[in-house]
């Protein structure tokens, strides 16, 4: 059996990595959203939104860490089914925001100004990313926690959502293709989308966070 401090101070880890995680989608919403908006990039500003719905999931998974520290058996409390039910449900309306808005630019012919900073802000939040994920698979390991491993798991996805701002900014800036970043914002939106819907589903049935 695990020594209880030691046990105590991963549950401590996991806690701060999780207030990390959403001080840093804060961060990260703000000035994706800025640069998005003056440099007329909308998988920029997209990534930004997305952000700030990673912040309201970030919150039921602090609450998640603080229940299953004191009760490692509990089922999902009301809160978190509330808070999922709320990232679940801008998810999906970021999910038609962001497909809508495509199909305009591309009807209108409109481009960005510049993509610079979609490349430089998807890189870091690759770099950030997986530190977390690692950090929480370490913690979640030691623990044996199912929920907190799952919750590494859920890390993944803005990895992905990452790269492709990474692509879709890196071939517009390098090209000047004209569809890049419209394409972009499309797979940001079926990302959304899966997150929106997955959402809903642990809600049903009370499974733990992403498994990808």
């Amino acid at each position: 059996m695990m020594d209880k401090n030691r046990e105590t101070k991963l549950y401590s880890i996991a806690f701060a990595l999780g207030i990390f995680t959403i001080f840093y989608n804060l961060v990260e919403g703000i000035i994706a959203t800025w640069f998005g908006f003056e440099d007329e990039t909308l998988a920029l500003f997209g990534f930004g939104l997305d952000s700030f719905i990673e912040m309201i999931s970030g919150m039921g998974i602090i609450y998640m860490i603080t229940r299953i520290r004191k009760y490692p058996e509990s089922l999902r409390s009301d809160f978190e089914k509330t808070a999922l039910k709320v990232t679940g449900t801008s998810f999906y309306l970021l999910t038609v925001g962001l497909t809508v808005s495509a199909i305009i630019n591309v009807v209108q012919g409109h481009t960005p100004e510049t993509t610079f900073w979609g490349v430089v802000i998807s890189i870091i939040s690759i770099l950030v990313m997986l530190g977390l994920m690692y950090g929480k698979l370490k913690v979640g390991r030691e623990l044996n926690s199912a929920p907190i491993l799952a919750d590494a798991g859920c890390t993944k996805i803005c990895i992905y959502m990452s790269v492709i701002l990474l692509i879709s900014s890196g071939i517009y800036e390098l090209t000047g293709f004209a569809y890049a970043d419209a394409i972009g914002t499309l797979g940001l939106a079926w990302f959304s989308y899966s997150e929106g819907k997955e959402c809903f589903e642990k809600v049903k049935n009370n499974d733990l966070c992403c498994d990808h």
